[in-house]
């Protein structure tokens, strides 16, 4: 384990302290992920007006909007390189002639308005930052009819300009975005985008909706694993209002494959990240897209009761708590709406059998026997006893489970207590088990 490996387990591991929904910005928008479309990943910025409403209408005729997906977000490249001779920020006048008639129709098609900006002086394609010009800013995303902001780390000031840290440099921008809704009455989702510096997770909530946990994504299993190892130590700091974003979903593009695509979205789901689509609609296949409309892996994401991300409970291959962007945790859970999510991930590059103690979730009770319902096979899998074993699951592919009480377990189990319990395992009468 390299250093800055140690650091990021050490500050991640102290996340006790972190942003809960105590101090989350509850500011009457963003209690759920984000869900909906992100042109980046797809169309980098090769973006237009036309292209953005048609990827709309795919997602309406799709039926992703029936499913949840109700964000169509611009990113980097929307604007002109210069601000208007007043300091406003302006649109691209070929690509984007009327940013309000853009919002507009998207509006009209039941979707709601997302643009992006950067702290710095410049975003990371080098148009106009919104340093020194936040309110402005804010203002001009507000009277255009947007309704979500991601706000990029490029282009930071020299220290002796700037005379902040990362969370000042994103105070100002959240400060703007308040005074904004105290005049005009519209409250934007604000969605950060600092890469997972300065341990986010720590102060992300007091400020935002969400905030990128690691570096770009990429549409190749080693960026995804990676991904997941990064989260696996910092699940605590999302909840209702505030979460850890994994950044836009690959699905459909690159290389990955099926399984490694179901693995992808299921994490993201579970842990309760923002699902941006972020691949070309026009071109998508239909194995892909049932992917992106699974609804039993959407009603985790979207709970209405619980706010907060699943956790690992055992790392499998690696002893507990070992950073492995290669080998991440294997075996999460938590507790939903409909039941206790299970989700079994396979890091290797075979198949391979998955199995777990029912009571290592602290979520389960023990004495108890579970119905299994699979959130893939969309299947009720009979009934499990102490123990469940997945098999030949493929190669970084996923299994996810919705467990839920079904009785007392059968008498007479031998040993009489499951898991760690066992250790302690004692009679009424003081006589421990062995």
């Amino acid at each position: 384990m390299t250093l800055s490996m140690r650091t990021f387990v050490a500050a991640a591991v102290g996340i006790l302290s972190a942003a809960t929904s105590a101090n989350a910005i509850t500011n009457g928008v963003g209690k759920l992920p984000v869900m909906g479309y992100n042109a980046w990943n797809a169309f980098a910025c090769n973006v237009n007006d036309t292209l953005i409403i048609q990827t709309a209408t795919y997602m309406k005729e799709y039926g992703l909007l029936d499913v949840g997906y109700n964000h169509v977000n611009l990113d980097d490249c929307w604007a002109m390189k210069s601000r208007s001779s007043t300091g406003e920020v302006m649109s691209d006048s070929i690509r984007f002639p009327s940013m309000k008639k853009f919002t507009d129709q998207l509006h009209a098609l039941g979707f709601y308005a997302g643009i992006y900006s950067d702290s710095g002086w410049f975003t990371c394609a080098g148009y106009p930052g919104s340093f020194m010009h936040e309110e402005q800013d804010a203002m001009t995303f507000q009277s255009w009819g947007f309704d979500f902001l991601k706000y990029d780390n490029c282009a930071i000031p020299f220290d002796d300009i700037i005379r902040e840290g990362m969370v000042g440099k994103y105070q100002r921008m959240a400060d703007a975005l308040a005074a904004v809704a105290k005049k005009t009455g519209t409250t934007l989702i604000f969605s950060l985008c600092e890469w997972g510096w300065s341990h986010v997770w720590l102060w992300g909530a007091q400020f935002s909706h969400s905030w990128r946990i690691d570096d770009d994504i990429a549409p190749q299993w080693n960026s995804i694993s990676s991904i997941i190892n990064s989260v696996s130590f910092i699940t605590q700091a999302t909840d209702y209002y505030g979460r850890n974003d994994l950044d836009m979903l690959e699905i459909g593009n690159g290389d990955l494959t099926y399984d490694e695509a179901k693995t992808h979205f299921t994490v993201w789901a579970l842990v309760k990240a923002p699902l941006l689509i972020g691949t070309n609609l026009a071109t998508i296949s239909q194995e892909m897209l049932s992917i992106l409309k699974n609804q039993e892996i959407i009603a985790v994401n979207q709970d209405p009761i619980y706010g907060t991300s699943i956790s690992p409970f055992r790392w499998g291959i690696n002893p507990d708590w070992t950073y492995d962007a290669t080998h991440p945790a294997q075996y999460w859970s938590g507790p939903s709406e409909n039941g206790t999510v299970f989700m079994l991930i396979n890091t290797l590059n075979e198949p391979a059998n998955l199995s777990f103690n029912l009571t290592e979730s602290p979520w389960i009770r023990a004495g108890i026997q579970y119905s299994v319902r699979d959130l893939w096979t969309h299947t009720n899998n009979g009934t499990a006893v102490r123990s469940f074993t997945a098999m030949n699951v493929p190669a970084h592919g996923v299994v996810a489970l919705l467990l839920n009480e079904d009785g007392n377990e059968p008498a007479g189990l031998v040993p009489p207590c499951a898991g760690q319990a066992l250790s302690q395992c004692t009679a009424q009468d003081g006589t421990k088990y062995s």
